[in-house]
């Protein structure tokens, strides 16, 4: 077992706790993907080395870590690749790590519903349940040529190794600097869409402000909405341009919700996340004469010096809405 997959118990509310939690990871090793909001994949083959340690043993020492240094516990799956480390994962539990048996790859993927699997979605699984391979068992030993019928050529194929325990994937360091995120929980489960648009705009605005605080653009911005029965749906969307504009990215979330098309969705929390941060000295825009944009980009900037000077309060939510 090299790989872990770590999840850590992050309230919602402490999300920005992510950078800091993945440090302590890089204390062991520099391969650490992350996996926002609240999870990693970590290569620990030179650690082993390094440390005398298996992965399993290092897995403990890094919940103790989180634990005493950020008050945080964390479950933890352990593979001979990312995939399955993620499959483990789903296994685990705080203080327990769950670790693929050596040897008996088949064997411990055999039983799991082909939901478990990295990358299979709902309307996959659905179809393969509806033939009756609801199971990873069941897809390793199904015939290519039915799986390549049921989900296409490529998919298929890829399925049918996974399912057998071939996993090809590797850990990809991606510095979780890349990325900006912020979370709107409502203080009981909401109904209301207009009081959903208004977090979306806070959070939005919330995001413009740290962007330009920090001189960057993102080019994809990620909406995450969590419902009264612990589930959540999940969008992303890539901007016309990279941006940091409170406005440009209100309307981008906006966009996004109204796609969702929620009818009476209980919401407990509105997430964004601003992915694919660059520098903004090195973004290209497109020129615009608008000049409604032009004030609102004057209005920011005033907004700006003023939460620089006062604090980031000092100007209350949905006052810059363009």
């Amino acid at each position: 077992m090299t790989i872990l997959c770590v999840r850590f118990q992050l309230p919602p509310t402490r999300e920005a706790a992510l950078p800091g939690l993945l440090g302590l990871l890089e204390d062991f090793t520099p391969v650490v993907q992350a996996l926002p909001p609240d999870a990693a994949l970590v290569d620990l083959r030179g650690a082993e080395r390094y440390f005398g340690r298996d992965a399993v043993e290092l897995a403990s020492v890094i919940r103790v870590r989180a634990l005493a240094h950020h008050g945080v516990d964390c479950a933890i799956g352990a593979g001979p690749g990312p995939m399955l480390a993620r499959v483990a994962l789903g296994e685990a539990r705080p203080g327990v790590t769950c670790a693929v048996p050596e040897g008996a790859v088949t064997e411990f993927l055999a039983d799991k519903p082909v939901a478990a699997l990295p990358g299979v979605g709902a309307a996959t699984a659905r179809t393969l349940c509806e033939y009756g391979l609801d199971t990873l068992g069941l897809v390793a030993a199904a015939p290519l040529s039915t799986l390549q019928r049921l989900i296409g050529a490529k998919a298929g194929r890829e399925l049918r190794e996974k399912a057998g325990g071939i996993d090809r994937g590797r850990v990809v360091p991606d510095g979780v600097s890349r990325s900006l995120a912020t979370e709107r929980p409502f203080t009981r489960d909401e109904l209301d869409p207009d009081r959903h648009r208004r977090a979306l705009l806070s959070a939005a605005e919330e995001l413009g402000a740290r962007l330009r605080a920090l001189d960057k653009v993102c080019r994809t911005l990620t909406l995450t909405v969590r419902y009264a029965d612990r589930s959540s749906t999940t969008r992303s969307r890539t901007l016309k341009e990279p941006t940091a504009h409170s406005a440009a990215l209100t309307r981008a979330a906006y966009g996004m919700y109204e796609a969702l098309g929620l009818q009476r969705a209980r919401v407990r929390a509105i997430a964004l996340r601003a992915e694919g941060l660059d520098p903004a000295e090195q973004a290209s825009y497109q020129l615009t004469f608008d000049p409604l944009d032009e004030k609102a980009r004057r209005i920011e900037e005033v907004a700006d010096r003023a939460r620089a000077k006062f604090g980031p309060h000092a100007v209350m939510p949905g006052s810059l809405a363009a």
